[in-house]
């Protein structure tokens, strides 16, 4: 009996770009065997070194957590669907305000369709203006979110954000225009906010969110919107949020997909109840490594928004205990059930995080490269116990002569906006099938747009026995700020 599985945007490359797979097993664990081994690469993301299915990967029959079920003991019948959810960097009574605020005459015609809808009214509409959001992020997400809600009379949006306006932003990220480019992203975010509706007050946090600042910055707000890219600011987010009782209106993209739920409402889920540990640091790359289409987060930061009224006013089914995954190739919305976990740290029946802990590392990551025996430094020019390479000490290679070659990992849609003369591209997902392509006797020095994911082509090539293997850090971007600057930055 065979049974489809369908794979998420991130782990295709590993499944030859499929986007479901049909295979034989009678339950869950069968199946996923079977899975790993027609594409043997994509073992290391599903299952641990010991055999154990990773804890930020979950699998769910139909739109049931195997965790609630019988786990990968789980039996499949006909006509069952299997889904592998990771991890990509859930009604509620409506906000309580002591004195709702009056609604001025322009402010009644401004937002006219809302009065005359029963389920806001004029209630509903003084409660908007009563109430205050914090978006974490003036990003892709942010951006749309940040609008509507502002749109919409929500009467305080708070904005945490430390970053500028960069020209690649300017593809998602509705809230800045090609003039602000260079600018801090509050300033620009606040004044196209006041712009669209001039009686919304901006709060604005130009700050990194970390364990000393969050509690106090959420403190004042109603609901927390999650727009952030990366996995330590995600849990922080979300355990401030349980901490506090805030709810957390998240989402999150990765290329065509996206995800939303509502976590850290009285009695439903928080996110580490879906994720109880973050995946290894470089395993999900980012938007700015694996790309984004630029629609998707105005349609995802929408969703945020929506939810984020809908707690407002107290009113409709919040996403509370449903985990929206939104398709845009396919155009498809599909709906998982997820239930509160009682063994949760954060929100379980006794939990062990009572207090913001330390996330950079919680989610592995470690401070910036020291010199040490793996580093490159000045003076040393051995390369025969190095694991990195600079731009122009590449460029000295080649120059000499030296006998090496350039691997790179990236994409072959990439590989035609910049490349480095003489490269061979293997993208990262092939490394396992075609490793065979690239000649052990010479140097390999691994590349992609940042340096990221060739250090995990550098790592997988060392573990199968290259003897000599470099990445080249920074990748292509650095190489064009150091040695081409004809190499468009993307």
């Amino acid at each position: 009996m065979a049974t489809k599985i369908l794979i998420p945007t991130p782990l295709r490359p590993f499944t030859d770009k499929q986007d479901a797979v049909e295979l034989d097993g009678r339950t869950v664990g069968e199946l996923l065997q079977g899975l790993i081994t027609r594409y043997a690469a994509l073992g290391n993301h599903l299952y641990t070194a010991d055999g154990k299915l990773r804890s930020f990967v979950n699998i769910y029959v139909n739109d049931e957590d195997i965790r609630y079920l019988q786990k990968e003991a789980t039996p499949l019948n006909a006509g069952d669907v299997v889904s592998i959810i990771p991890s990509v960097a859930g009604g509620s009574g409506a906000v309580e305000t002591s004195s709702p605020p009056t609604l001025s005459p322009d402010e009644v015609r401004r937002y006219s369709r809302h009065l005359i809808l029963p389920e806001v009214g004029m209630d509903g509409q003084r409660a908007l203006k009563a109430a205050k959001v914090l978006c974490i992020g003036a990003g892709g997400l942010g951006s749309p979110a940040a609008m509507y809600l502002a749109a919409a009379g929500v009467g305080t949006i708070g904005v945490v954000d430390f970053d500028v306006v960069d020209m690649s932003n300017l593809q998602r990220q509705l809230l800045h225009t090609t003039p602000d480019v260079g600018r801090p992203k509050l300033a620009s975010a606040k004044d196209k906010i006041n712009a669209l509706n001039p009686n919304v007050h901006v709060e604005t946090y130009d700050t990194a969110l970390n364990s000393s600042n969050a509690l106090d910055i959420f403190a004042p707000y109603d609901v927390i919107l999650d727009g952030t890219d990366n996995f330590p600011t995600r849990y922080l987010v979300n355990d401030a949020c349980v901490l506090l009782g805030k709810p957390n209106a998240y989402g999150s993209i990765f290329r065509f997909e996206g995800q939303a739920s509502v976590f850290a409402t009285k009695g439903g889920p928080c996110y580490r109840c879906l994720y109880p540990e973050p995946p290894p640091p470089g395993l999900v790359p980012s938007c700015a490594e694996a790309g984004v289409l630029g629609v998707l987060p105005g349609i995802i930061g929408t969703i945020q928004a929506t939810e984020a009224i809908k707690l407002i006013l107290g009113t409709g089914e919040p996403l509370i205990g449903r985990f929206l995954i939104y398709d845009a190739l396919r155009m498809k919305f599909r709906e998982l059930k997820l239930r509160r976990d009682p063994e949760c740290p954060v929100c379980g029946d006794h939990p062990t995080v009572r207090e913001l802990i330390d996330y950079e590392q919680f989610c592995g990551i470690t401070g910036g490269v020291t010199a040490g025996p793996g580093t490159i430094t000045p003076g040393n020019d051995s390369i025969s116990d190095m694991t990195d390479i600079t731009p122009r000490e590449l460029k000295a290679a080649m120059d000499r002569g030296d006998s090496l070659v350039i691997v790179d990992v990236r994409e072959p849609q990439e590989y035609q906006i910049a490349r480095i003369e003489g490269a061979v591209l293997i993208p990262l997902g092939e490394i396992p099938q075609r490793h065979a392509e690239i000649d052990r006797n010479l140097l390999v020095v691994c590349q992609c747009r940042s340096g990221v994911r060739s250090a995990k082509a550098a790592s997988y090539l060392r573990s199968v026995g290259f003897p000599r293997v470099l990445n080249l850090t920074g990748g292509i971007l650095r190489w064009s700020d150091e040695v081409d600057p004809s190499q468009p930055k993307y």
